[in-house]
């Protein structure tokens, strides 16, 4: 059965850090304060939990003024993480970041509020996926062999490109080879493995992930270009998964006025949509689209989320916890 924990109506994060940890306390329930919703239940074992949904640039993005983003340079409280997945086994103790996004400093202290960080896995070097690093480094943490999953040419890009080159002369970071298709056993009871997309490689190649618990499984793929330019067929990958964070960067065609969209060609969510109607019912609901980019009404209007709910698919929020 799936476990979802939405804690959206917190408005500290301190607050939240110290309701994750009470949550997941392993001797008592914890009883919530009146102004929480209840937590009638929370996974024993490992999970999943969603640390951002965003675009690589957050929201409200830099520069814009448009009434998408306008009224959050006021109001802070509805401001939103870069796309990040964190992975925590509550046995062993141990808890990995998927993707080093611009607010890793704010994700990792959530995390950890859970488990300490065993490991971050990579997608791919566009900024919103990777230049959290920055914060393993001597003028930051100073980390000493922080494992590191990512793919040859991702690592390649690492290791010779500063400041990144710094992280692995110094040790901050360790990286650990992946390979396309190939498991890495995390535990007994946790495994991944990456799944190579068709995206914008200009420095690395681009993943998603297949992440494998005890009893359900998530697919994450946050960024790709069209369904169709991919080998795989994607419905057949969500009937096979119990869960599916699946890029949702932009709601249709003409989101950004005066600008070609064929020239960011990630699978808009009314064509996924669209793709996906052949699914069951229950299969539609496995699907929770993320990565949003700031234009993406999914964001920010009601009647745009109440469309894609009524179509039987689920929208990302940050704080959500799935068991696995």
């Amino acid at each position: 059965m799936s476990i979802y924990l939405y804690l959206t109506r917190y408005k500290s994060r301190a607050f939240f850090a110290i309701l994750l940890l009470l949550a997941f306390a392993c001797e008592t329930q914890p009883v919530p304060p009146e102004d929480s919703i209840p937590i009638s239940t929370t996974p024993e074992g490992p999970y999943l939990v969603v640390l951002g949904i965003a675009q690589d640039a957050g929201y409200p993005q830099s520069g814009c003024t448009k009434e998408c983003c306008q009224r959050l340079w006021s109001d802070k409280t509805e401001r939103k993480m870069v796309s990040c997945l964190g992975l925590v086994d509550p046995e062993t103790q141990q808890a990995w970041l998927f993707d080093a996004t611009p607010d890793f400093k704010d994700q990792l202290q959530l995390l950890e509020t859970a488990a300490p960080l065993a490991g971050i896995f990579l997608t791919h070097a566009h900024i919103g996926h990777y230049t959290g690093l920055m914060h393993l480094g001597r003028e930051v943490m100073g980390a000493n062999a922080v494992p590191v999953f990512a793919m040859p040419k991702m690592a390649n890009f690492l290791t010779n490109n500063g400041p990144w080159g710094q992280l692995v002369a110094l040790n901050n970071i360790e990286l650990q080879p992946m390979a396309a298709d190939t498991v890495i056993h995390l535990t007994d009871q946790l495994s991944v493995r990456p799944l190579q997309v068709p995206h914008r490689d200009e420095y690395s190649e681009t993943v998603g992930f297949e992440i494998q618990g005890p009893n359900q499984s998530a697919l994450f793929i946050p960024d790709i270009d069209k369904w169709g330019k991919w080998e795989r067929d994607i419905n057949a990958l969500i009937s096979h998964h119990d869960y599916a964070f699946l890029d949702g960067s932009f709601y249709e065609n003409g989101e950004i006025p005066g600008r070609d969209m064929s020239q960011i060609p990630h699978p808009f969510v009314a064509e996924s949509m669209q793709r996906f109607s052949s699914l069951s019912t229950a299969d539609k609901g496995k699907v929770h689209f993320i990565h949003f980019n700031h234009t993406n009404p999914l964001l920010w209007k009601e009647e745009t989320r109440k469309t894609v709910e009524a179509a039987h698919y689920k929208i990302a929020e940050e704080q959500m916890i799935v068991g696995l």
